[in-house]
């Protein structure tokens, strides 16, 4: 009796033990992060920015894996099933409150199948119009779109925060626009440059270039005050649509399969937080429009439960539905 009592003891001090070793040995070879997005949308330029200060941090390879389609849903599958060790990660944002409403049968909720890693950053849209089009204010935009009901096409990729936006304020404007899926963003503003689509909700980082280049119009920023980079660009709010003005409507962290150790997640959220505090990254993520976001993981996942309560409701209003 006393040697099973001695061997369960060691048995406990064993498991116990477990994951202080590997948070000392952790990172022992390459970490992936997995993107749900096409190649050089905001999310994977932002992954790719941080995974490569991170794996100096590391001193580990951080590799960026695009998993695009079935709005962000096939990124997420490709985690959730992979081991909880901390070597597949998943670079995500509002999908992980909204896509549990809009793909009800996808098998769990993204809310709250994931471990909270770290919070990177937020940035907002503007609603930009082909250069063609004949108005130059978010009310002449209604009005006209008003006097041609089902004329004007409205692009976005989809599952993505530009759709729930847009249709959003579809709903809250009572526009009928003719709505155009794709599988990316990107896609989205080559037909705009093109004049084979009319509106768009961009983040400012996407299209501040065919601002300037004078090949789209800007006609307002969902940001509750105005970018400063587009300082002549009015709020939604100015431009009264109070309820299409957020604080911010896009964010993006970083999670990791349920059950992954605290300790491995410590380690990857304080080198996270010391990446974003750098001159150089805070730097880069500014020219980009984006906005460093630093907490605990513990900040995260209640910042995450408050916005699995916002976005469904939203989600509702606009009628958004996956197609």
């Amino acid at each position: 009796m006393q040697a099973l009592r001695l061997l369960g003891a060691a048995t406990v001090s064993v498991c116990l033990s477990l994951p202080a070793a590997q948070a000392q040995t952790y990172p022992d070879r390459v970490i992936k992060a997995v993107v749900p997005y096409i190649p050089g949308s905001p999310v994977d330029v932002l992954a790719r920015i941080v995974a490569q200060h991170l794996g100096t941090r590391l001193s580990q390879n951080v590799i960026v894996e695009n998993r695009p389609g079935a709005g962000t849903t096939l990124g997420m599958k490709a985690v959730i099933g992979a081991p909880p060790d901390g070597y597949t990660l998943l670079v995500a944002g509002q999908a992980l409150a909204s896509a549990g409403v809009l793909y009800p049968d996808l098998g769990f909720d993204p809310a709250t199948a994931f471990a909270p890693v770290a919070t990177l950053a937020g940035w907002s849209h503007v609603l930009v119009v082909r250069q063609g089009l004949p108005v130059n204010t978010v009310a002449e935009l209604v009005a006209h779109a008003k006097a041609n009901p089902g004329k004007l096409t409205f692009g976005y990729g989809l599952g993505t925060s530009p759709q729930i936006v847009g249709d959003y304020f579809k709903v809250i404007a009572g526009l009928d626009l003719t709505n155009v899926p794709y599988r990316g963003g990107e896609q989205v503003r080559v037909d705009l440059l093109g004049g084979r689509i009319d509106i768009n909700f961009a983040p400012v980082s996407n299209v501040i270039g065919m601002i300037q280049e004078g090949k789209v119009r800007p006609l307002a920023v969902t940001s509750r005050k105005r970018d400063p980079n587009l300082p002549d660009v009015p709020t939604m709010i100015e431009s009264g649509y109070p309820q299409v003005g957020f604080d911010p409507d896009v964010w993006q962290a970083v999670v990791a399969p349920g059950g992954t150790p605290s300790t491995v997640i410590g380690r990857l959220n304080a080198e996270i937080n010391e990446s974003l505090r750098s001159s150089e990254v805070r730097s880069t993520l500014s020219r980009l429009g984006f906005e460093p976001v630093i907490g605990t993981p513990q900040e995260f996942a209640a910042f995450l439960a408050a916005q699995a309560q916002k976005w469904p409701e939203i989600i509702k209003a606009a009628g958004v539905t996956a197609q």
